[in-house]
């Protein structure tokens, strides 16, 4: 059980909500601390303290693996146990929720697990090997959902919260992820029509914070999700939440105090707990996110770095890596980013802005294409359309088109971008299909003509079983990034808040030093091209391989961690 100082309390939240509108009769700072005193006697401090470099989180689906007659949570239990064991510190559990599209992000009920995965018991059982991360789905709610069913049936329980802009409501600005309708039509019972804000489709329906109701309901689930046991929680697309006419409707200064408002709670009621933003948007924008390092989020997804990686590989260069990267630092001692390479979604394009040429970007996606993976556009508030996201497989994506052997190319080069993942300021994601080599999934995508689903295929555990013992694609990239993690455990001068800084010896590989200066300092060198490169000027021992080096050779797809 936490003591909160719930008048303290009172008076850092004062100032926020003012800032969004409410005012003394609206009842939402009585709210706020009403919901602190309800939760306090189930949360406390978080017992694993602040991310080191031994922190590495899993990101999959709770039904990533199937097995007869079992419950998917059970089954992802024991693969975790069997397989993937003390290789990772956390895991990221995409929404576990009733859900009715998007593979779980049109969400029934926030409150619940789905059934057909099992319950919050075997969300329990997890905790008991691994910390857990759960998705708040806070911007949009299933079509489906008791919320949006009792708006559109008039329930004053649910006035105000789906918003229906009326004509005075200034769209033009508007920034999209889609190309799909802004606004949708849907029935009411009583045969009127409303047209509501479906921001990522019309299962997909934004709920309206700026109605007092609405801001504590979405407050009262996370703080659910932290009684529960999560010691992370992922705000999924949250630069949408807040709307207002004549803006973009994104990146709102609105949406920022509401994450103020949630860190504070968070941090009173169970610090040590870390937010986690998710905003597919350009770089200098994500950024915004972590506020000034210690009012907003505790960690911000790296966007920019899947695509960077991925481009470094196409080209054989890491220059444009190189020059981004030597400007990204630590944040602050409570801030730190979230770097992943590969995820449920595709490969952002839009953190590209101002990093990439237009040139750039179209041999991302001509490599795309050539591996049998699709792009995803996006409308911009002009009406043109541009490229969002490109769908495939990262590992896939690395290999050549005409590669006579893939699956060890894969393997190869994959382990090379998982060391970079491994090795750049920050706190590593590595997604299931990346930790088990998996490659794409065509037939997932084209049966349900969903771009994404080519890489979100259900893994059959049994099979797995048996593919870990004969794919050496499969136990090539699991063995070998369960190596990598285990001796980055012991390299201190990895820490998500170490310094880092950019060397450059040779256009074909990064060559990453951290916490220069001290003893715990650090090389990693990653030749992202398929030919030998020497670096007379790196020397030191092998942390990988145990070797010393004066002056170190990389064959092709190579890579060191020099100490």
């Amino acid at each position: 059980m936490t003591a909160v100082d719930l008048e303290q309390l009172r008076r850092d939240l004062a100032p926020l909500v003012e800032r969004l509108g409410f005012e003394r009769g609206d009842g939402v700072l009585a709210g706020l601390v009403e919901l602190a005193r309800s939760w306090a006697p189930s949360l406390g401090p978080v017992e694993k303290g602040r991310p080191d470099e031994g922190t590495a989180y899993l990101i999959t689906y709770g039904d990533a693996f199937r097995r007869e007659d079992e419950a998917p949570l059970h089954t992802l239990a024991s693969v975790l146990r069997d397989h993937v064991r003390d290789a990772v510190t956390d895991v990221h559990l995409l929404p576990i929720y009733p859900w009715t599209s998007d593979d779980g992000f049109g969400v029934v009920d926030h409150r619940e697990v789905n059934p057909e995965l099992g319950t919050w018991d075997d969300i329990a059982d997890l905790r008991a090997d691994h910390a857990l991360a759960l998705d708040f789905v806070a911007n949009h709610v299933s079509a489906s959902s008791p919320w949006f069913s009792g708006w559109l049936e008039r329930d004053p329980r649910f006035a105000g919260y789906f918003l229906e802009p009326g004509p005075d409501f200034d769209t033009s600005r508007v920034v999209r992820p889609r190309v799909t309708p802004l606004l949708h039509e849907f029935e009411r019972p009583d045969g009127t029509t409303a047209r509501a804000w479906t921001t990522f489709g019309p299962d997909q329906l934004d709920v309206d914070p700026s109605t007092p109701a609405v801001l504590l309901d979405l407050t009262d689930v996370l703080l659910g999700y932290l009684a529960r046991g999560a010691t992370t929680v992922r705000l999924d697309a949250i630069g949408f939440l807040w709307k207002e006419s004549g803006t973009t409707c994104i990146h709102l200064p609105q949406t920022h105090d509401v994450i103020r408002i949630w860190r504070v709670l968070v941090d009173a009621l169970a610090p040590g707990t870390l937010l986690l933003t998710e905003t597919n948007v350009p770089h200098a924008d994500n950024i915004t996110y972590f506020g000034d390092g210690s009012d907003e989020a505790h960690m911000v997804y790296q966007f920019a770095l899947p695509p960077l990686v991925l481009h470094s590989f196409v080209t054989g260069r890491a220059t444009v890596l190189a020059d981004w990267a030597g400007r990204i630092g630590p944040v602050s001692p409570t801030a730190t980013w979230f770097n992943f390479l590969a995820s449920h979604d595709g490969v952002g394009i839009r953190p590209t802005e101002g990093l990439l040429t237009d040139d750039d970007r179209a041999l991302l996606v001509e490599r795309t294409l050539a591996r049998g993976g699709r792009v995803s556009m996006a409308r911009r508030p002009d009406g043109s359309e541009g490229v969002y996201e490109l769908n495939t497989n990262f590992l896939e994506a690395l290999v050549e088109p005409d590669d006579p052997d893939p699956d060890a190319s894969a393997v190869v080069r994959g382990l090379a971008a998982h060391t970079i993942l491994l090795s750049v300021v920050g706190v590593p994601a590595i997604y299931y299909h990346s930790l088990l080599g998996s490659g794409q999934d065509r037939a997932g995508m084209t049966e349900s003509n969903i771009a994404r689903r080519i890489n979100r295929e259900v893994l059959d555990a049994d099979r797995l079983e048996r593919e870990l013992d004969a794919s050496p694609r499969r136990s090539g990239m699991l063995e070998g990034l369960r190596r990598l993690l285990e001796i980055r455990r012991t390299m201190p001068g990895f820490s998500p808040f170490a310094e880092q800084e950019i060397e450059h010896h040779d256009e074909r590989v990064l060559v990453v030093r951290r916490a220069a200066g001290t003893a715990d300092a650090v090389i990693a060198a990653v030749n992202v091209s398929g030919e030998t490169v020497s670096l007379p000027g790196l020397s030191g021992i092998d942390a990988i391989t145990g070797d010393r080096h004066d002056g170190l050779t990389l064959p092709p797809f190579g890579y060191a961690w020099l100490r």
